[in-house]
């Protein structure tokens, strides 16, 4: 077992401290990554605050991991010793079913295993990027082009794929009309990925603070939705919305906005249900649908894509000590538009 340090939640209600963990010892089809950075998520506060369900504490999160292997199996085929790699959401699945056969792994039937919070094949609970290191089976290591700085590819792991999976979906391209609800982690990488992929991208934000921003990253409209007049004038616009918010919204107003055969896809995962009126899907045969991350073949195909076309995240980086504040800082969404931590200041 290799010990390495990391930064943990102790539990449900406590800050996140210095602590260490254990990584499994290289298998022969095992990765070693030094991990460099690795991005805050507003997934990892939900986990560790037991928004989505009860946890193992103590819990190391993070599944936004860009680094360096330093080491490899003797079976390894796919990476070598001084890749430059990166880790996402999840580390395995089943590999057997009909989801994972058709490289969809995130929707594995028997559940893939999450690279934190997680049952892990050895039975112990997986721990995340908040680390120096990591230990991942080949098959769920992908490569991180030349190109990509680390720091600013590390958000892409989670809110690159998360945003560009469903736009890649649902066909987002020229002659299409993309609308991105929120402009934060998730949203700023879907208007950047969007407006590349050559879709007429239209941001709807509660207020207008963030415009200048929106239309930087390649917004072609940017609208408040907190002025009643957006709903009525942008009525019957979009063939595809992507709701990158973890909030409750009124689902059924955003509807009214799809074109006929239009979709609204959710990326975002409030802890509460959201509220659909069946007359808002049913008047202009609309859909109301949701999106994961990308399988393992997708997230190297989006960072394949990101590179081409010089994208990154926009981030800030951080020292580990001061997580807990930018955790702080997500809630208040005060930040444009990741926290990545620099890891070195772990050691």
């Amino acid at each position: 077992m290799l010990t390495v340090n990391a930064y943990a939640a102790p539990s449900a209600t406590g800050d996140l401290v210095p602590t260490t963990i254990e990584r499994r010892d290289v298998g022969p089809h095992d990765v070693l990554i030094e991990i460099k950075f690795a991005g805050i998520c507003h997934s990892d506060i939900h986990t560790v605050r037991g928004d989505w369900g009860p946890q193992s504490y103590p819990l190391a999160p993070g599944h936004e991991i860009a680094g360096i292997v330093t080491e490899v199996g003797s079976a390894v085929t796919k990476h070598a010793v001084g890749d430059r790699v990166g880790v996402g959401c999840m580390v395995n699945s089943c590999g057997e079913c009909v989801n994972c056969q058709a490289g969809e792994e995130q929707y594995c039937l028997k559940g893939n295993t999450g690279t934190y919070g997680a049952v892990d094949r050895d039975g112990t609970i997986t721990q995340g990027g908040y680390s120096t290191h990591v230990v991942v089976t080949e098959d769920f290591v992908v490569r991180i082009p030349e190109g990509i700085e680390l720091d600013v590819a590390a958000p892409l792991l989670c809110a690159g794929i998360t945003t560009y999976s469903p736009l890649k979906h649902w066909n987002a391209g020229p002659g299409k009309k993309v609308a991105v609800v929120g402009l934060g982690g998730l949203g700023h990488m879907a208007v950047k990925i969007a407006h590349a992929m050559g879709a007429e991208v239209t941001v709807l934000s509660q207020s207008l603070k963030k415009q200048e921003d929106g239309l930087k990253l390649g917004a072609d409209h940017y609208y408040a939705t907190s002025d009643e007049n957006t709903f009525s004038e942008l009525a019957g616009s979009f063939d595809l919305i992507i709701n990158t918010v973890s909030a409750s919204i009124d689902i059924s107003s955003y509807l009214q906005l799809l074109r006929l055969d239009g979709t609204m896809v959710n990326v975002g995962a409030p802890a509460e249900p959201l509220p659909v009126n069946a007359f808002a899907l049913i008047g202009g045969r609309r859909s109301f649908a949701g999106s994961m991350i990308g399988g393992i073949r997708q997230t190297q195909e989006m960072l394949d894509f990101c590179a081409e076309h010089h994208l990154g995240a926009e981030i800030e980086v951080i020292p580990a000590e001061k997580i807990n504040e930018a955790y702080e800082r997500v809630l208040a969404s005060d930040v444009r538009y990741r926290f990545v931590i620099d890891t070195a200041t772990l050691s």
